[in-house]
């Protein structure tokens, strides 16, 4: 599985897992403890790019795009 850079502690430890139950949401976890929940229903459009390819992670204090 690829990894990604952690929003939190940057380092490229960013792993992800899907819900078997809710197929659109995907659970972000990294080894230094911190984790976030991305939701692919709630997409919008790239300002960059114009094409529908940013979806919303949400922490316990932030949500990001």
């Amino acid at each position: 599985m690829a990894t990604q850079i952690c929003p939190n502690c940057k380092k490229d430890s960013f792993t992800w897992s899907i819900d078997e139950d809710e197929s659109l949401l995907t659970f972000w976890g990294c080894d230094c403890g911190y984790n976030a929940l991305e939701d692919e229903s709630k997409e919008r459009i790239c300002r960059n790019c114009n094409n529908k390819t940013e979806s919303r992670m949400k922490d316990s204090q932030k949500e990001y795009w």
